[in-house]
């Protein structure tokens, strides 16, 4: 199976939907703003059966240089977005 670009998934929702592709790239922009907004804003979003997005707090910790493994390097404390994958979802990729 090849990969799908955010141009596949418009066009796959799109026929699916029966409307136009810029009505279903409209639609997928508005989705994706709003997990974005929400995520932001510190909440989580569950889609129910696909699975939930949310945030999650790294450390700091201490790393090593890739191009000097001697070197030792600070890597700062950041906040960066997490998936799960639900119940439905684990099961039709099995």
């Amino acid at each position: 199976m090849a990969n799908m670009s955010k141009g596949d998934l418009v066009a796959a929702v799109a026929k699916s939907c029966g409307c136009t592709k810029k009505c279903a790239g409209d639609a997928l922009e508005a989705v994706l703003g709003a997990v974005t907004k929400t995520l932001k804003g510190g909440g989580t979003v569950t889609l129910t059966g696909f699975g939930t997005f949310k945030c999650s707090h790294r450390a700091a910790r201490t790393g090593v240089n890739p191009q000097n493994p001697s070197q030792k390097i600070k890597i700062p404390a950041r906040t960066v977005p997490t998936f799960k994958a639900g119940k439905n979802l684990k099961e039709a990729v099995r």
